[in-house]
Formats: structure tokens, sequence, C-alpha cells
């Protein structure tokens, strides 16, 4: 039975009719045969998380085709990359919003965050594609002229078969629209599942010998513009930790070399791990750059810094392998692409930001006392796992959706 039409949604649709939106709904890619899951992820640092879940659902569903979308107006080359095609949503106009449903047709769609846009929910819902909101937030993007307009919050929320939100209050004001309560439930966000890649023992136990006890630290994804930092921060803390060893996961591999003849000229004794070099007693600092060296350095410092923050540009680095492998962590001031991962860390003492490079090598030293890390790494390793069981939850949920839609157009 289809749901009585809203006047209001009625001539909101008038309202924000108007010229199609200049990028074509489907990109250029055509709609692949088969089921196909619509997810939009509402800001960039929730991309992560979401590819991570759609990687896991591909694993038990492997048939499952995905579609992933962003707000209209975002710069997708500035987003972390996905494996899943991601494309721009069409502006919030009434015919762009059905094209966009027409082409690709989803068997259902998921919706991870705010900034709900009412043509595009609302024709999704009228064309019976079950629809699930994740990470709710109480945000509606409404056309600039039809911001008047009462009840289209409350159609737009109501479109969803089931509401998941972070925030007890947030769910609170949903339910005081006038939604079933029944739809509304508190959620944890979605996390990037910690499934670290293992690592062979010998290797370990090696490393572990050779370093000897030796206090480590492990800065990584460093660019060049904080190299100076990184460096000043190790001689600091190497005044109050005479035998500390840094090492250094150069972000861009070409920097290695003048990089080490720096560290020469700093009289800092290095050795290169991606030549096979050798790591000696009297070694300071070690380099690499190889992305899977960073599995082995997780596991064997207890503190780790996350480069590409302390200037302005990169944005940051995830830190959930880190975490997944036992390291505290550092950061900078810079990292809007997983800013709400990092002020989550902060809020639970799972992370600390530096702003200095000085700020830096006091938070390795007071991080490499013995209590220290380990707390902290704990906490992150709660806070990463804590939405686990909603995810495996939230499959479940998409399975069986899917299972009863594809059941249902089976008996038509």
């Amino acid at each position: 039975m289809s749901k009585p039409r809203s006047l209001s949604l009625a001539a909101y649709r008038v309202l924000s009719w108007g010229l199609r939106n200049g990028v074509a709904p489907q990109s250029n890619l055509p709609r692949p045969e088969g089921e196909l899951l619509w997810v939009h992820v509402a800001t960039p640092d929730r991309l992560r998380a979401v590819t991570d879940f759609c990687r896991r659902l591909s694993q038990v569903r492997a048939k499952l085709n995905f579609l992933l979308t962003a707000p209209p107006d975002e710069d997708l080359s500035n987003w972390p990359d996905s494996r899943f095609p991601l494309i721009n949503l069409p502006q919030e106009q009434s015919g762009a919003a059905r094209e966009f449903i027409d082409y690709w047709r989803p068997n259902m769609g998921l919706w991870v965050g705010g900034d709900l846009m009412p043509n595009i929910v609302t024709r999704a819902d009228e064309q019976a594609i079950p629809l699930v909101l994740f990470d709710a937030q109480f945000s509606v993007t409404l056309c600039r002229n039809a911001r008047w307009l009462p009840d289209i919050t409350r159609v737009t929320f109501d479109c969803f078969r089931k509401i998941l939100t972070p925030s007890a209050e947030t769910a609170r004001q949903i339910r005081r629209l006038g939604i079933q309560s029944g739809k509304v439930a508190e959620s944890p966000p979605l996390r990037i599942s910690p499934n670290p890649r293992p690592w062979p023992e010998d290797e370990l136990i090696e490393t572990t010998h050779t370093l000897a006890g030796r206090p480590v630290w492990l800065a990584a994804w460093v660019q060049d513009k904080e190299f100076i930092s990184v460096l000043t921060a190790h001689r600091q803390a190497l005044r109050m930790l005479h035998r500390l060893v840094l090492v250094l996961h150069v972000a861009n591999e070409p920097e290695v070399t003048p990089l080490r003849r720096r560290l020469e000229s700093m009289d800092l004794r290095c050795v290169n791990w991606n030549e096979g070099d050798m790591i000696e007693d009297t070694t300071q600092v070690v380099l690499t750059s190889d992305p899977e060296n960073l599995g082995l350095w997780h596991r064997m410092a207890p503190v780790t810094f996350m480069g590409s923050s302390l200037e302005r540009g990169a944005g940051g680095q995830d830190p959930s392998e880190a975490i997944a492998l036992g390291s505290a962590i550092m950061f900078g001031p810079y990292v809007h692409r997983h800013q709400e991962f990092y002020s989550s860390l902060q809020q639970v003492n799972a992370a600390k930001e530096v702003k200095t490079a000085t700020e830096l090598g006091d938070a390795v030293v007071q991080l490499l006392a013995p209590d220290q890390a380990a707390g902290m790494a704990l906490a992150g390793w709660q806070l990463l796992t804590e939405g686990a069981p909603q995810a495996d939850a939230l499959i479940e949920m998409v399975q069986d959706i899917l299972d009863q839609r594809g059941a249902d157009h089976a008996g038509t």
C-alpha cells in the first residue's frame, strides 16, 4: 500500500524543479546487471569505513554490486580512494532526482550520515526501494526557495525503514517529528574492521632481538615538509631517552635518499630498512618508505605519530591499522580527512594532538613511560571494535531486506 502523498512534498517538488544538474546521473558508468546496493556517504571521513563495510558485505554476497554516492558539490579528488564506484548525486532538483533513481534502479539504499535530500529520498521510496539511514544526523538539505514548507523533514525521515543514530538526542529529535518510535534506534557509527595482515613470526622475533629492549617510536606517512619537525622532536626526546630509536616512514619514496643525507648532516646515525641495512646498537633512525613495512613497525613501536598532519595539505592518515596493532596515537592538527575519528579517539584519551616539534618531542617521552602508551592503546582498541557487532547486524539487515525484496519480485 502506497503512502498518502504529502501536499508539502508536492509543493516542494514544484519549487525545486529546474534545469537538470550539469553532471549526468550515470556519470558515464553503466548500471551493472543484477542486484545493486546504493550507499550514500555524506562526508569523506566516513568513506573508508563504508568501503570496508561494502567489502565485508561482498564477501558474504558475492554477486551484489555497489554504487557509492557523495553530495552534489563535493570534489571527489579530495576524497580517499574507494575500490567501489563513487559518483556525485545530482543537485536537489526534482527532475534530476527522478532521473538518477530511474537510471540506477537500486535494489536498496543505505544513507550514511546527514544532509538528507528530500527529492532523492522520496523518489526512491516511491519506487519501493527499501531505505535504511545509518549514523543518522538531524539534518535535511532543502532547496533555497522551499525552506518555509512544513512537514518536509518528517516526510523525508519517514521514507526510511530503519533509522540508526549514534546520539540519543538525535533519536529523540527524530521521534518528535512523529516518526514511529520502533523505526529509530541508537547504534555506534561504522568503523573500519580491525583485520591487520599477519606478520611472519620469525621476523618479529628477530627484530625484537635486534632492538634489544630499546625504546622505539614510529612516525608514519611523514611528508617532506614534516621531516624537520619529526627529527627535531627525536633529538629532543633523545636527551631523555638516550637509546631511543625513531622508525621514520617516508610518505614519498623518492624523498628517502635526500633525507638520509640530511640525517647524516644532523649527525643522526641511520639505516635504510628498504635496502636491507641492519639495525646496529648505535642506530638512531630507521628509514622506510614501503607501506607494507608498517605492519611490522606498528607491532614494534608502542607509540605512533600519524604524519601528513603537522602541515596543511595532506589532510591526515587513517590510524586504524596502528590502533589494531596496539600502538598509541599522536597526530597533528590537520586531519580533516578523518576528523571525526580522531575527535572520537581524543574523547576517550586514545590519541594525543601535537602542534609543534617541541610538543611532539615531549609527547614521545611522556607516552613511552611504561603504563602510558598501553592505556591509550587499549582505549583506542575498545573504540575501534565497539561498532563491530553493529556492523555485523547491519550486514544481516541488508541481506534480509535484499532477500525479501527478491522474493517479493519473484512472486509478482
